[in-house]
């Protein structure tokens, strides 16, 4: 009875929300900017003097767990500062956007091999001091970064190599995780500002081999697929983070929405605004009555499996940029309003952060089967959650 009765108050709240939209700021996107930059300079004043960045704070954690520039969510943290900066326009918050993001320039070192996600942490940190600065020592930054990613990208295969440690640990000879999507922005933008012109046809090659072999024929996405270094064939489709090989992991989802938006705003092919819409629908459809997925849709233990707030801060953020390339009215409205709802949830009291800790928001999973990150509190969910309430800002420009 306690459940019916919390799904009847999200039901109306859900109602009241978007009978509202077309005269009242139902998320209240000013307030939460000003709840992220309360969070942000929490932090701030927490990880000083630390040489470290933010990652997680687990549950019941008060405090960050910190890591070097060389784990794979080393750029989100700086990209957070460039979105409150941008925001707020508080200086200070920029001497420390540029503080962290230029501390990041090791990575280019021929003798750090990194991997895929030197997308992730060259794009949200210097892609955004860039974007908001016109840096030209970040333009070149960003090129240098973008020359190091192509150098995974396989011809006979027409991916990336995602995990170059994998081929000998799980005897994965080429692998290709879904989250390489999101990496593909780096060479697309490259290709446009003054890089390689093939970084573009390796990005498209990536995006259409993955659509090609990755996805199974409802439109859910395998985590890792492996291919044949020899042939370029599609060996199997495999999970690392999710319930099991055949399950629909929320954020290789969410990664997949993100990415395939992207990839239609780059090539302007229906082909892939048609693939994406699929992809959408799916993960739609199969939400919970708040909009925030579980840690994998098809975990047995559902209702009472871990969520992931973090899934849905990609996804709201994605969809904001798919209704602004949308030819479909009627799609525009429904992804529109998911994106709300998505946001509208993250910004109560059962999400967000608050007093509890200095993060944003609370209740995302990093790797249930490796057993870390669980209901916890992650930079990357705070990333995309900040990115979201900013494109709402500005497509809802009546708000600023």
């Amino acid at each position: 009875m306690k459940r019916l009765v919390s799904y009847i108050v999200i039901g109306v709240g859900v109602l009241l929300l978007l009978s509202g939209l077309k005269d009242t700021d139902a998320i209240g996107v000013k307030k939460q900017l000003s709840y992220c930059d309360i969070q942000v300079k929490k932090t701030l004043g927490k990880i000083k003097g630390s040489g470290l960045l933010p990652r997680c704070i687990d549950t019941n954690a008060t405090d960050w767990y910190k890591t070097d520039i060389y784990d794979w969510t080393s750029g989100f943290w700086p990209g957070i500062l460039w979105y409150d900066y941008e925001n707020t326009k508080d200086e200070k918050v920029k001497e420390e956007a540029i503080r962290y993001t230029e501390a990041l320039i090791p990575l280019l070192k021929p003798d750090h091999q990194g991997d895929h996600d030197l997308g992730f942490q060259f794009y949200c940190s210097f892609g955004n001091a860039y974007r908001l600065t016109g840096n030209e020592k970040y333009k070149q930054i960003l090129l240098k970064g973008a020359d190091k990613l192509s150098g995974f990208y396989n011809p006979k295969v027409g991916t990336m190599l995602s995990w170059p440690g994998m081929v000998a640990e799980m005897n994965w000879p080429h692998n290709t995780i879904m989250d390489n999507m999101m990496n593909l922005e780096l060479l697309f933008w490259a290709a446009k500002n003054g890089g390689n012109k093939k970084y573009y046809d390796m990005a498209v090659s990536h995006a259409k081999v993955t659509m090609e072999n990755q996805f199974r024929p409802d439109g859910s996405c395998y985590h890792v697929a492996i291919y044949d270094t020899i042939t370029g064939r599609f060996l199997k489709g495999v999970t690392n983070q999710g319930y099991d090989d055949n399950s629909m992991w929320a954020r290789g989802q969410a990664w997949a929405i993100y990415g395939y938006t992207l990839v239609y705003r780059e090539t302007g092919s229906k082909k892939y605004l048609r693939f994406v819409e699929k992809v959408t629908d799916l993960y739609l459809k199969r939400l919970p009555e708040d909009f925030i997925p579980y840690w994998d849709f098809d975990d047995p233990a559902i209702p009472n499996a871990p969520k992931d707030a973090s899934s849905a801060a990609i996804v709201a953020s994605g969809l904001l940029e798919l209704v602004q390339l949308e030819d479909n009215k009627q799609k525009a409205k429904q992804y529109k309003e998911a994106a709300i709802n998505m946001l509208y949830s993250l910004s109560s009291d059962k999400y967000q952060s608050r007093d509890k800790n200095p993060s944003f928001l609370l209740h995302s999973t990093g790797n249930l089967p490796g057993g870390y990150e669980i209901d916890a509190s992650i930079n990357y969910a705070d990333y995309y959650y900040i990115e979201a309430l900013t494109r709402y800002k500005k497509m809802e420009n009546k708000f600023n």
